[in-house]
């Protein structure tokens, strides 16, 4: 078993990692009759889109020796309607100013980030779509 649910009423549950024990804990949005004051379980969709494309970029760097510590993404969820679910998912990479790649080295780490298996396991009809900003300074050659 990964993990176990709790219903704890007022929209909210409570997840449990049973090999770590960690929590997350989540919250109905807004535009559901929720409090937004967690994670959403859509947002959390969304959310391991990013999460598993950069470890997948970390497994890559490791074995690069390249460090890609500092690096943030924005994730942007759009809902539709009739039936309620996730329409698309953007994500923008921003990587650290100090970070020096080659081209190669950038369209290494692209790729590896579309090999997620979160990615795989994503309906096609929602619509993703991901920008890497690396930094145009950063660029040295191959």
């Amino acid at each position: 078993m990964t993990s176990t649910v709790i219903y704890e009423g007022e929209l909210r549950t409570v997840a449990t990692h049973l090999q770590s024990g960690s929590v997350i804990e989540t919250d109905a949005p807004l535009d559901n009759q929720g409090r937004a004051e967690r994670f959403s379980p859509t947002d959390l969709v969304a959310t391991a889109l990013g999460s598993c494309m950069m470890t997948i970029m970390g497994i890559k760097a490791r074995d690069m020796e390249v460090d890609l510590r500092g690096t943030k993404i924005e994730i942007q969820k759009t809902m539709k309607a009739d039936p309620r679910r996730i329409g698309g998912i953007d994500l923008t990479f921003h990587f650290p100013e100090s970070l020096k790649l080659s081209e190669k080295q950038q369209t290494i780490f692209e790729r590896a980030a579309h090999t997620c298996p979160v990615i795989y396991s994503i309906h096609p009809d929602i619509v993703v779509q991901i920008i890497f900003n690396w930094n145009p300074v950063a660029i040295v050659p191959a």
